[in-house]
């Protein structure tokens, strides 16, 4: 049986947030300090009894965010975890997801050793590299090269062992040509692509990820995604937040969720994964805005309404047989514009599904609505939602709006003996034709001594 490699128990992290507490920056403490002889001799220096002063950090106080909370002029805790238990073994691949906010990040920070729990423990057996953060664990006066190889000593490795990957790092990286140049020159996608590759090419035994993949572009996504799973491999235990579902269901064979940082469900990827999405989706057949107002848009157009109609009513579910119309209203204020709306159709797991555009025309002053069709038999049995822009010119977007309306087709009837879904974001009712050929002069022949 492989070896548990990481170990959480009873894990929480909180945080606490003061009223009128700022950052504790160092050019703050500075100037406490050198002020400091100035208050004793004015008496301002006395302690309050308002809370902590602000040169005193707080431990365990988040970062402050500008709008201070706190309740009837008291401090309030805030817990970013909470009773968190889970393992992972050695050679696993474990995905962690969740919404914005649910604990993942912190979780990844205390793995690494970034930061500290409140409660419980977290046990790490191996040599860690971490890809949380564009930039964390790099200095930006230093060169790109000079910071792979501080990476590499902080992760143990002597400098003979790093020379051997080095090649190799750069190549995966594509910032060759700005090598030698100081960090903080480099873009965030630069800066990410360097850190990757030093992650994942310094051998750790255990890999950290966080969603930092987001910053690449496309094909240096498929790029990481393709090296992780050669590290997976290997051997190599990877635990990985991604908000990318295909991704991650293909590199992951398990995942965790997390909601409100306690653990909600851990098992197979596919399962917690579409369990996840399902919670995640609002049915809303309609959303209106009857106060132009209020209503989004600016002083050329507004959203009315948008409403999803199915033709056999509103009560009855949504098959992969029912025709769907969408409508969508809005004001327009400046007469003789030529706009068209923009329609994205989007699945649960955030795969467009397909686009569509209303007609270009100008358009007089009033309300504006356009209606399209979606054909019966066109759809699979999945959950979806519709973004929307409003177009000027045909080229410019002047209104984005986006999970307009949400709604869940399901199956039709069964035909067959087929009970699994059908693979495929639309499954197109297409026209077959069938011929048989000749049949009375086909024989067929079994040679037994084969």
């Amino acid at each position: 049986m492989r070896q548990t490699v990481i170990r959480v128990a009873g894990l929480g992290k909180r945080y606490r947030i003061d009223q009128g507490m700022r950052q504790t920056a160092l050019r703050n403490l500075i100037g406490d300090a050198l002020r400091a002889p100035a208050r004793l001799l004015t008496g301002s220096g006395r302690p309050s009894n308002n809370g902590p002063s602000a040169a005193s950090p707080t431990p365990n106080a988040a970062p402050d965010t500008g709008t201070p909370v706190a309740e009837n002029g008291r401090s309030r805790f805030i817990w970013a975890l909470k009773d968190v238990n889970f393992e992972v073994r050695q050679g696993e691949v474990v995905g962690l997801i969740g919404r914005n906010g649910a604990g993942k990040s912190t979780l990844l920070k205390i793995l690494a050793r970034i930061t500290r729990p409140t409660e419980g423990h977290a046990e790490i057996h191996g040599r860690v590299g971490s890809l949380l953060e564009v930039g964390t664990g790099f200095h930006g006066e230093l060169s790109g090269r000079e910071n792979v190889y501080m990476s590499g000593a902080i992760l143990g490795m002597r400098k003979a062992e790093i020379d051997r990957k080095f090649d190799e790092i750069v190549a995966f990286s594509e910032v060759e040509r700005f090598l030698d140049t100081p960090l903080k020159h480099y873009s965030s996608g630069m800066q990410m692509r360097l850190a990757f590759a030093v992650a994942a090419h310094l051998e750790p035994e255990i890999l950290l990820v966080d969603e930092v993949l987001a910053v690449g572009d496309a094909s240096f996504q498929k790029k990481c995604l393709g090296k992780m799973s050669d590290v997976a491999r290997r051997g190599r235990t990877i635990v990985f937040v991604s908000h990318n579902m295909a991704a991650l269901r293909k590199l992951c064979p398990r995942a965790v969720l997390i909601e409100d940082g306690r653990i909600v469900e851990n098992g197979d990827s596919d399962e917690v994964v579409s369990h996840y999405l399902q919670r995640s989706l609002d049915t809303q057949l309609e959303t209106v805005w009857n106060d132009p107002q209020t209503a989004p848009g600016d002083h050329r157009v507004r959203l009315r309404s948008v409403r999803l109609i199915p033709q056999n009513g509103p009560d009855d579910p949504i098959t992969v047989h029912t025709p769907l119309r969408i409508e969508f209203a809005y004001w327009n204020y400046v007469p003789d514009t030529v706009l068209n709306v923009s329609m994205i159709l989007n699945n649960v797991e955030e795969v467009c599904v397909f686009a569509s555009f209303s007609d270009f025309s100008p358009r007089p002053a009033g309300l504006i609505r356009h209606t399209v069709t979606i054909p019966g038999d066109f759809l699979n049995a999945d959950s979806y939602y519709v973004n929307m822009i409003v177009v000027k010119d045909a080229s410019v977007g002047i209104l984005f709006q986006n999970n307009v309306v949400g709604f869940e087709v399901v199956e039709g009837e069964i035909v067959g003996n087929w009970y699994g879904r059908t693979p495929g974001a639309t499954r197109p009712k297409l026209r077959w034709e069938t011929e048989v050929t000749a049949a009375r002069d086909l024989t067929v022949t079994t040679d037994l001594s084969a």
